[in-house]
């Protein structure tokens, strides 16, 4: 819980902090979470209103206010512009002061608390920063190209064996989203698992600056951030910033299999532990068995230790998430036993890929979350271990930069000899489709599509029973909106 006073102190700027005088009536109030989203406020929670490029959390604040939320950061100025439209709120409402408390003395008891700000993103990092010196579980810092959420989901699935485990909701982890995870963390709290995602240079460091992690895991570079940063090498300076805010005593886990990845070793004053399928690697894989989408066994191994294990977790490029999970707990002093449990526990894992039902008995393996080349590559693996007919449904992949052809021709190459039929939708994925081509595959095997729907519609008539389909895309082209036309039933078109 967030007490309202802790509130008040914690987002003013650290150098100019005092205590607000709170009447006596107030100083019991408390905020169950931090949200962004004016949809999930309830009663308890506090309501960050940011201004972001597609609109404005201050244009909800009427909606908020309604819902009966006690209290929400807001920009003082963003207010007064908008105290006309506020004013027709019916329940009611009072800017305070957060230093001086100025604005209790006309609050009703149920008002809602409009906490005036300088900056309602920056206050709501500086509270996360207040909160998280409260407190001291061992924080467990995810970067990486792709797999940061999967594996974010597994390690905490481990963890939660041995510890009272946090992780971040969905895939929070931009400079608003790790925030609020922060936030969540309480006294009963012994561990949290926090992804960190990367926009710009300097951004994972300034979010490990917020968390203080003292393990921190890096998946793999890939072209995923190229339209923006420039360059693979460029890339992995940026996720190298995690291992470089290690503390001495904390621990760096790397994928000893990505060459990127091991070198950052060198750039950490952390103990390191690596893990992958290479003989060199501290946590390592060997005999995997991948068992389609029933699972994947293999021996798990670690110094002169063994466990043979099958997990639920689905495709032979999951072992990395169990294999990163696994030097997570070994770090943290579990025992591979233990580790084991946390591994092959159905209820406790969720790698984001969904089964579903598909119309005439088809399978639908949906893997919409997001896309790039090496995901799609990992996804296609999978299909190729699942029996029946095979069907691709590739969107475009984003944000590849200057690889961003080569990157959807390589996919299209690897498809032939996997897809039986392959769809694409979207301008970037005829790349996919012609490279697929050029490699062999039959034109009569190939659909061309520009919209999610289009595809859907197309294929819908064409499934049948022991189909198998994979819909993967970026998640700024909603390949969701395909899966979810494919399961419709004709009573719902």
């Amino acid at each position: 819980m967030l007490r309202l006073v802790h509130v008040l102190f914690g987002v003013q700027p650290r150098a100019q902090r005092q205590m607000p005088h709170i009447p006596p009536e107030w100083n019991e109030v408390s905020f169950s979470e931090a949200v962004t989203d004016s949809r999930e406020v309830t009663p308890a929670a506090l309501f960050v209103a940011l201004a972001g490029e597609r609109t404005d959390g201050h244009f909800y604040l009427g909606d908020v206010i309604a819902r009966g939320a006690r209290g929400a950061l807001v920009s003082r100025a963003a207010v007064e512009a908008r105290s006309e439209a506020l004013a027709a709120t019916t329940h009611p409402w009072v800017l305070v002061d957060p230093a001086t408390g100025a604005g209790f003395e006309a609050a009703p008891p149920d008002a809602c608390l409009l906490i005036a700000v300088d900056d309602p993103l920056m206050a709501v990092q500086r509270m996360a920063v207040y909160h998280r010196r409260q407190l001291t579980p061992t924080v467990v810092g995810i970067t990486g190209s792709v797999g940061k959420t999967s594996t974010k989901e597994v390690v905490a699935a481990v963890l939660s064996r041995r510890f009272r485990t946090l992780k971040n909701r969905r895939s929070f982890n931009s400079e608003a989203t790790v925030p609020t995870s922060i936030l969540r963390l309480t006294a009963e709290h012994q561990a949290a698992v926090l992804e960190m995602g990367m926009w710009a240079p300097g951004e994972i460091r300034f979010l490990a600056s917020l968390a203080r992690p003292q393990v921190g895991i890096v998946t793999n570079v890939g072209p995923s951030h190229m339209e923006r940063l420039g360059s693979i090498e460029a890339i992995a300076a940026a996720k190298a910033e995690l291992p470089e805010s290690l503390p001495a005593d904390g621990w760096c886990i790397l994928n000893a299999d990505d060459p990127q990845v091991l070198a950052m070793a060198e750039r950490t004053q952390a103990r390191v532990l690596t893990y992958g399928f290479s003989a060199t690697a501290d946590v390592r894989a060997e005999a995997v068995q991948s068992f389609g989408l029933q699972g994947v066994g293999f021996t798990l191994c670690y110094a002169d230790q063994r466990r043979e294990l099958r997990s639920p977790l689905v495709g032979r490029h999951a072992v990395y998430l169990a294999l990163s999970a696994a030097a997570t707990g070994i770090a943290l002093g579990m025992d591979l036993d233990a580790i084991v449990e946390g591994l092959t526990e159905p209820q406790d894992l969720d790698a984001r890929i969904v089964r579903l039902e598909g119309p005439n008995g088809a399978l639908i393996i949906d893997d919409t979350y997001n896309a790039a080349p090496l995901s799609v590559r990992a996804a296609l693996d999978l299909l190729a271990e699942v029996p029946g007919r095979k069907i691709a449904v590739l969107g475009d992949m984003l944000e590849l930069g200057a690889a961003e052809e080569a990157g959807h021709r390589d996919v299209g190459r690897y498809v032939v000899g996997i897809a039986d039929l392959l769809v694409v939708v979207g301008r970037r994925a005829r790349w996919i489709a012609e490279a697929a081509l050029a490699a062999g595959m039959p034109a009569a095997q190939v659909q061309v599509f520009d919209q999610a729907e289009e595809a859907a519609a197309s294929l819908r008539s064409q499934l049948q029973n022991s189909d198998v389909v994979l819909v993967k895309g970026s998640r700024g082209v909603e390949m969701e909106r395909a899966t979810a036309l494919l399961r419709q039933s004709p009573e719902e078109e």
